[in-house]
């Protein structure tokens, strides 16, 4: 029997969620402004975000941030490697992520960085020409490895040197990105290996076994140092990615399986208000007191999703048309760059706050009217030939039909 009064059940997120009602559009969005918001601190007066030192040094406000983003997308994303088939899979995930990406390069290398180089130069004599210029980040960049031409031509290089800007890169933001796309493959190798429809118990295990090997990482840290991560300085090299963190690949993997975890097992996780608020306390103690990455990470997931469904139903219109939130967390980091090296930094932090995010919606704006919604709308395209050859195979079925899924469009085709 269900509890009666304000901290009660209300059923099961299976039951609850929709995919039209529901405030992960609003949800992505205070998580993407939430990373504008951190990065205001290093690149404009050359500290951490407050959630540093308030934490123990366990982590800031961007890198909680990006954990509410994986735990979001490992929902999302498997419920979609589920319902598509992986050739239909593969291309959502490329229209979704490749082509704003590499439109925010273009713009920053190639028209952002170009003025702020005139800014401190008075010309553009030299900037194409520089051994690590534009040609050489675009090249470092555009195949997703996201590892090397951090700068261009020297532009943040000589804004550091004028005290200007505290760090060197043009677009830090993007580290994630990888550890992202590394966990969209991973789930389509357990889509077209039948995993999460046949055998969905793999996932939950998975994430056992990193929670287990983060414990580990947790215990064996001095007492002094046991909210502080573990050692971040081992990487994996993984072909096109490039060399990748193993403390992020396994705590960025564990909090996209837990919400991959979600995903798969809906029916089995309650909305109840009397959990979420000892998530909440559990999240508040464990940031305070350590323990953030063994016990507040699943706590601060399970917040999200009972946010998700609770929230008022005004907040579940917000992003249902129109996402700025990706657009936000590829162009906020460079904007503010920019700003601090023209010297908003005067303005205070709300100033230099207001102005970075009054510019990064301006480009998350364009990056959805002009890049990503127009090719979403190719989401559902199929080649021709491969049309053709599905005509041909549905007529050949004619004699005995046999119903199964297609691979491609993940719609029933007749087959022989």
């Amino acid at each position: 029997m269900r509890s009666i009064g304000l901290l009660r059940s209300r059923g099961t997120l299976a039951e609850l969620f929709s995919g039209r009602a529901n405030s992960f559009g609003l949800l992505r969005l205070a998580l993407a402004t939430s990373v504008v918001v951190a990065h205001l601190y290093p690149l404009g007066y050359g500290y951490l975000d407050p959630l540093w030192k308030h934490s123990g040094e366990q982590t800031d406000l961007g890198k909680m941030a990006v954990v509410g983003f994986f735990v979001l997308s490992g929902f999302m994303i498997t419920g979609s490697g589920r319902r598509t088939g992986i050739v239909r899979y593969s291309w959502h995930r490329v229209l979704r992520i490749m082509p704003g990406l590499w439109g925010s390069l273009l713009i920053s290398t190639l028209v952002i960085v170009p003025l702020l180089y005139r800014h401190l130069h008075g010309t553009l004599a030299g900037f194409w020409s520089h051994p690590a210029g534009p040609w050489y980040y675009l090249k470092g960049t555009w195949n997703t490895s996201l590892t090397s031409g951090w700068d261009v031509s020297d532009v943040i290089a000589e804004g550091m040197h004028r005290g200007t800007n505290h760090d060197r890169s043009v677009n830090g933001a993007l580290w994630s990105l990888k550890y992202e796309l590394f966990c969209y493959v991973m789930v389509g190798l357990l889509a077209a290996g039948g995993v999460l429809r046949k055998a969905r118990r793999f996932v939950p295990l998975a994430a056992l076994a990193l929670w287990l090997l983060i414990v580990n990482d947790w215990l064996d840290a001095p007492s002094m140092r046991r909210g502080i991560p573990g050692d971040m300085g081992t990487f994996i090299s993984v072909p096109v990615l490039g060399p990748m963190s193993t403390h992020f690949l396994i705590h960025l993997g564990f909090v996209f399986l837990l919400g991959a975890t979600v995903q798969l097992y809906r029916e089995k996780v309650p909305v109840h208000d009397g959990l979420a608020l000892l998530s909440l306390i559990t999240l508040a103690v464990t940031t305070h007191y350590g323990g953030l990455f063994v016990i507040g990470y699943p706590a601060f997931a399970y917040l999200l999703f009972w946010l998700a469904i609770r929230l008022p139903r005004p907040f579940q219109r917000i992003g249902r048309n129109r996402d700025f939130s990706y657009g936000i967390y590829i162009y906020g980091f460079t904007v503010e760059q920019a700003l601090a090296m023209l010297g908003f930094v005067k303005y205070g932090k709300l100033g230099f706050l207001a102005c970075a995010l009054a510019g990064t919606v301006v480009l998350a704006a364009f990056s959805w009217y002009v890049i990503e919604s127009p090719v979403m709308r190719l989401k559902d395209w199929t080649p021709r030939p491969l049309t053709r050859w599905q005509e041909r195979r549905a007529v050949a079925a004619s004699v005995a039909p046999d119903v199964r899924t297609d691979l491609t469009t993940d719609h029933p085709v007749v087959r022989a």
